[in-house]
């Protein structure tokens, strides 16, 4: 019995490294796949043809270049295999996007979120009429779905998806897995949306340079201030992370943040805090939840224009942001910091104080300034973060039921 366990785990291991193999490369013919996976031929031929057989691969013929020789047969997902469907949600709307299980965006919009304060309730109630519009439109049924990905800034639980405090509810929580269960069989994953940021740029950097990277951050400009940190463990593997860098004590008893505290970076950084401080306003004033991007490019053009308050608003938004990279890179290492989201459009703003505030840290004035480079287009970023995980957690998933459904037809048949 434990050799059938073991053999039956090697198995599914392989079939799992094929089909990360195509999410990574695209169509592959039989022979790179095996040079991709380092797996036999054989092994590769074993695979493929169950993957077939299950309707989860399907193999194609593409004629070669000239139409001489025989046609290269490549295999690749099959996409009505199942359906992803991605929840990004940020202050001002929610984006939902379907993809299939080839990894195609197939549909995608945006609501707008109300401001009235309406509250929870009404959120909840458009959320669940998005999913189901989302699946209606391709005339999908629910069942055709496999894992609804839903993203917030926030603080996420790190075993259930339980929204525990967002910058716009607080701390009223939000658990979607009770919130979807009576209408969808999906599995329900949540994240961090910096989390799944870095995530991607990461991802981009290695493709681009050819090579792994040691460690990057990314740093999320806004609302709301939010890092993201990958680095390499020992072993050679990926650890994301998501500092709750935001709400980091900035200064004791300082400006009144979003989360009811004193102090934090974002009170002194977020759009709010950039409106205040441009105001003269109170720093025990309750913190606007949503600052229409308007509003900041008023100010910003007032400062580039010479006005010297204004500038003044953005230049100790900078340092503030400074002072916070320089102490996480004092607890990790020197390593590149990527900015992104709406925040970036100001980065001629916040540069002058951003370079201060890091060269307060003894680790930037002996290894100098990291390398800083912008990647404004944030929203792209979070998508592509959540297909990397959620067809990652499709993939694992698919082989681990059909390898289930053999074992009941065998013992049935036994």
């Amino acid at each position: 019995m434990q050799g059938k366990s073991s053999a039956e785990w090697v198995r599914q291991r392989n079939s799992v490294m094929v089909l990360r193999a195509l999410r990574r490369h695209g169509p592959l013919a039989h022979t790179e796949l095996s040079d991709f996976t380092t797996l036999s031929s054989g092994t590769i031929s074993a695979i493929t043809g169950d993957l077939e057989r299950a309707q989860i691969l399907v193999k194609t013929e593409q004629q070669s270049a000239g139409g001489r020789g025989r046609p290269r047969v490549a295999f690749s997902q099959r996409r009505t295999c199942g359906y992803l469907i991605v929840v990004i949600i940020s202050s001002d709307a929610v984006q939902y996007s379907l993809v299939d299980y080839a990894g195609t965006l197939i549909d995608r919009f945006s609501e707008s979120r109300s401001r009235d304060g309406t509250g929870l309730a009404r959120f909840i109630e458009a959320i669940q009429a998005g999913l189901h519009r989302l699946v209606i439109r391709s005339q999908l049924s629910p069942d055709d779905v496999l894992v609804i990905s839903i993203s917030s800034k926030g603080l996420v639980d790190s075993l259930e998806p339980v929204l525990r405090w967002s910058p716009i509810f607080g701390d009223e929580q939000i658990d979607f897995a009770t919130l979807l269960h009576d209408d969808w069989r999906a599995k329900i994953i949540l994240d961090n949306e910096t989390l799944l940021v870095v995530d991607a740029v990461s991802q981009r950097e290695e493709e681009t340079k050819g090579r792994s990277l040691d460690s990057i951050m990314a740093l999320s400009l806004g609302h709301s201030i939010g890092l993201g940190i990958v680095r390499r463990t020992a072993n050679g593997d990926r650890e994301a992370s998501a500092p709750n860098f935001g709400h980091m004590l900035h200064e004791a008893n300082g400006g009144l943040c979003r989360c009811g505290s004193r102090g934090c970076i974002e009170a002194y950084a977020g759009f709010y805090a950039i409106l205040r401080n441009a105001f003269a306003v109170p720093l025990d004033t309750i913190p606007a939840k949503f600052v229409p991007l308007a509003e900041l490019d008023k100010i910003a053009a007032s400062a580039r224009q010479g006005n010297r308050r204004n500038g003044f608003a953005f230049r100790q938004a900078g340092l503030v942001l400074g002072n916070g990279l320089s102490r996480v890179l004092s607890l990790y290492e020197q390593m590149p910091i990527v900015l992104t989201g709406p925040g970036t459009r100001y980065y001629d703003l916040l540069r002058e104080g951003m370079e201060e505030g890091l060269r307060q840290s003894q680790i930037v004035r002996m290894g100098g300034l990291p390398e800083v480079r912008i990647m404004a287009d944030e929203q792209s970023l979070a998508f592509e973060g959540h297909m990397r995980r959620a067809l990652d957690i499709i993939d694992n998933d698919i082989v681990v039921l059909r390898a289930n459904t053999d074992l009941e037809l065998k013992d049935k048949a036994g």
